[in-house]
């Protein structure tokens, strides 16, 4: 129930951090996407594993969020920039913002009309 609140904030820290440490160290703005890809990985991991390997829900109706778009953009103001705080704004705002348009061609298949005891409703109630 709490993913469009819960995922962004928690990604945030982990690509967040990545990127503080290619920035000083490297001057390289990767670390978001690289971050957000290392989610991404364990994420299709854990799905593939728990999900399908233990209970044999369908993979399907299992997807990660779509971080990587979210990750380009937060590298794309840093090295636009140079700030970090134009990142932290601009950045934040657009990671907060963007996430369920990302998600939203992964949704859209659940949103079709269906008719179940005379109700029209949509798969996704």
């Amino acid at each position: 129930r709490m993913w469009p609140t819960v995922t962004p904030i928690v990604a945030m820290c982990f690509a967040a951090a990545a990127q503080s440490f290619f920035w000083t160290r490297f001057r390289l703005p990767i670390g978001a996407t690289t971050a957000v890809l290392a989610l991404l990985i364990g994420e299709w991991i854990n799905r593939c594993d728990n999900f399908w390997g233990w209970t044999f829900f369908p993979i399907n109706l299992v997807f990660p969020s779509a971080l990587i778009p979210m990750g380009f953009w937060l590298d794309i103001v840093l090295m636009i920039s140079g700030s970090w705080l134009v990142t932290a704004l601009l950045g934040g705002l657009g990671w907060g913002l963007s996430f369920y348009p990302i998600n939203w061609p992964v949704l859209a298949q659940y949103h079709q009309a269906t008719e179940i005891d005379g109700v029209l409703l949509t798969l996704a109630d």
